[in-house]
């Protein structure tokens, strides 16, 4: 897509190069940085015009990193989703709404952090603006020189969080504006914009803008005069709000988190490695408190720190992709089944962004293994097709990084993940499989056949996979949680032997690009027969009917059985003792890792053993979770399980898929062709009512 206008930049930014933020994450190398001065970079952006009530209006618009858009004062939306420069995204608005007749005021609130983080494809000198405003139709205006700016100087930064993934805010009033959004605002101080010539963004297409709304707190509490303590009810993203008064220069301070120390106290240093805490310096008059980044949180504390403010007006501003909670409806006899639902469902909906992030705390960022199983849930409950489709895209896009594939896109974060890398035509096949779209598919064989391609470089004289370097061999995460894995996992990789794991996930490429071929009718040479053979001769051990970590080890760890039962290596003479390793392991492994593990069980029809570990009470469960306090699902089974566990992780949903495509049958086809097609495996005794999107009313289902 092409801008009529241009993009427009400030002075300072005008003047810097931009950086090449791509290379191999094993590639250190020394790279140029934002001037310190302008990183936490807050700008305001504003433009008038002559608007007429009864014309249409819409506006394409973009930045570098983000904007938030106001019409006439009006909160409008936000945007855009990260991209690659080469491949960066824009929003259509329609503003009709905001429009009215005589003088009218655009004001754009544009944001450059400036860190190599997850989150952005920031720490690249590229910042400002770019936008088309059209009338019934017709191109209006846009940005050039007349559109003005200023730095907005009461966003004072409190230190960074995170795996540097924000900035804190200490907003100081004292320094702040107001009503700058606002046409009656005097601008006659800020400085015309300046039109970045050259500028490098390459527009590929519009992004839905995210649903943002007010919502009520489901209690506030006044402590004493001046101190607040608010509970949402569950966990959301996105800013506390309120209003304030108090004395000049006195501060207010904001606490917000997941879970409590104790009664109406948070515990805003969060296990996830997120301090929430950020002050407001009163400017003596009624100010806003308006955060322009957004957290992940249940609770929060709103506390004067001397002379008592008066604070009015509390609640919180949330945003998260288009998700309709009444699209979808899932009723069960079993009430651990609903909850687990539950917690999984409310995960997806608040930590799924302009992409599929890992958590909506301390990452922020869209790693391909997560997208596996979050693209996949979240795909069922809003039948939203689109953003699937987005993210396949931003992977491919990253193999230009390297032909094997980036395990997060689209980032300034360089990091490479073989496991995650070696899944990607099992997450193509699953889009296909939901919404036939072959075109797409077909599209993206090149990328497919370019990433088997990069790991024959490590093929041994076994045929298998060893010493893969340059990507970290995950296995599973956290550490603690591989079952013991008998193989040195680090990263980078120091072991150069052969291992069970990354192989399994070799053949698993070749063997879902060969049924991808398959389906389009396009010749391939068959070259999974081979590798399963060299898998079973170098893993297997006929004794025991299990598959070990290594040839030389003893050990059969849970991955090292449940990947080859669910690829269809494992010899048929082998599935019971596998089944009955998994039963008697249970889920001892991550909570992402759980997804293979249920669809193992599938995979030999042991339905009502899949049903059993999706609803068990011990320590490595769902119900855990429910048990420590969940409204989302955690990135452990318990809180304490991993170092730094964030409550709210939209991979650890993998039970929605299961209960979907197993215990229900649901087949993926069913979502663009015949949806009454199913064959379910209800356990005994277990009702179930389930409407989701794309299916033909709701459906029933009783064991």
């Amino acid at each position: 897509m092409k801008f009529n206008s241009k993009w427009i930049t400030t002075k300072e930014f005008n003047e810097l190069s931009p950086i090449n933020i791509y290379h191999k994450e094993y590639d250190k190398r020394e790279m140029p940085k934002t001037p310190d001065e302008l990183m936490n970079n807050h700008c305001y952006i504003r433009k008038s015009f002559e608007g007429k009530k009864g014309k249409s209006y819409k506006m394409n618009i973009s930045a570098d990193d983000y904007y938030k858009l106001y019409i006439n004062g009006e909160f409008v939306c936000q945007g855009p989703a990260s991209g690659y420069v080469e491949e960066y995204y824009y929003n259509t608005v329609d503003i009709t709404p905001y429009i009215k007749d005589g003088k009218n005021l655009i004001a754009v609130h544009v944001y450059y952090q400036g860190f190599i983080n997850r989150v952005w494809t920031s720490g690249d000198n590229r910042q400002g603006l770019i936008a088309d405003v059209y009338e019934d139709d017709k191109f209006l205006f846009g940005t050039d020189e007349s559109w003005l700016y200023s730095y907005a100087k009461e966003y004072v930064s409190g230190g960074r969080i995170g795996y540097s993934t924000q900035y804190l805010e200490f907003i100081d009033f004292n320094l702040a504006t107001p009503f700058w959004n606002k046409e009656e605002f005097d601008d006659s101080d800020y400085l015309p914009s300046v039109i970045k010539e050259n500028d490098d963004h390459n527009f590929i297409g519009s992004v839905p803008t995210l649903q943002t709304y007010t919502l009520k707190p489901a209690l506030i509490k006044e402590l004493k005069p001046g101190h607040f303590f608010v509970d949402m009810g569950k966990e959301y993203t996105g800013q506390i709000h309120f209003k304030v008064k108090g004395k000049k220069g006195e501060r207010v301070i904001v606490r917000c988190g997941e879970e409590l120390l104790e009664e109406n106290k948070v515990r805003h240093i969060m296990r996830c490695n997120c301090r929430y805490e950020e002050a407001l310096t009163l400017s003596g008059d009624v100010d806003e408190a308006l955060f322009y980044d957004y957290k992940a949180f249940r609770y929060a504390e709103i506390s004067s720190e001397g002379e008592a403010a008066e604070i009015t007006d509390i609640d919180m501003f949330v945003r998260h992709y288009p998700f309709s909670d009444d699209a979808f409806s899932f009723k069960c006899s079993d009430s651990l089944t609903e909850d687990i639902w539950a917690i999984c469902a409310q995960a997806l909906k608040i930590g799924v962004q302009e992409a599929y992030l890992d958590c909506p705390s301390r990452e922020k960022g869209q790693y391909l293994g997560d997208f596996v199983v979050t693209g996949l849930a979240h795909m069922y409950l809003t039948g939203d097709s689109n953003l699937y489709k987005k993210a396949l895209m931003e992977f491919a896009y990253s193999t230009k990084i390297c032909k094997g594939m980036m395990a997060i896109a689209p980032a300034s974060t360089m990091q490479e993940i073989a496991d995650y890398s070696l899944l990607y035509p099992h997450a193509v096949y699953n889009y296909y499989k939901y919404t036939g779209d072959d075109k797409t598919m077909r599209e993206l064989i090149p990328v497919m056949e370019g990433i088997i391609e990069h790991f024959r470089q490590f093929v041994g004289e076994n045929g298998l996979l060893c010493g893969v370097k340059d990507k970290w061999n995950l296995v599973d995460w956290p550490e603690n949680l591989r079952d013991d894995y008998d193989f040195l996992v680090t990263n980078p990789p120091q072991e150069t032997g052969c291992h069970n794991v990354v192989n399994a996930y070799y053949y698993f490429a070749h063997k879902t690009l060969e049924d991808i071929k398959k389906e389009l009718n396009i010749p391939c040479e068959i070259k999974s027969e081979e590798i399963k053979k060299d898998f079973i001769k170098e893993f297997y051990k006929e004794d025991k009917k299990l598959f070990t970590d290594t040839k030389e080890s003893e050990h059969s760890a849970l991955h090292s059985n449940v990947l080859p039962l669910y690829f269809g290596i494992a010899p048929d003479e082998a599935k019971e003792n596998i089944k009955n390793l998994i039963v008697g392991k249970g889920l001892c492994c991550g909570v992402w890792f759980s997804y293979f593990v249920l669809k193992a069980l599938a995979k030999i029809g042991a339905y009502d053993e899949e049903f059993s570990l999706i609803t068990n009470k011990t320590e490595h469960s769902w119900y855990n979770m429910i048990k420590e306090g969940a409204t989302t699902c955690f990135e452990a089974w318990g809180v304490d399980q991993k170092d730094n566990t964030s409550l709210c992780h939209p991979w650890a949903s993998s039970a929605i898929i299961a209960l979907i495509e197993d215990i229900m049958g649901i087949k993926g086809e069913s979502f663009y062709g015949d949806s009454t097609k199913s064959e379910s495996h209800m356990p005994k005794g277990v009702k179930i009512e389930l409407k989701l999107p794309g299916l033909k009313g709701s459906l029933e289902f009783e064991g």
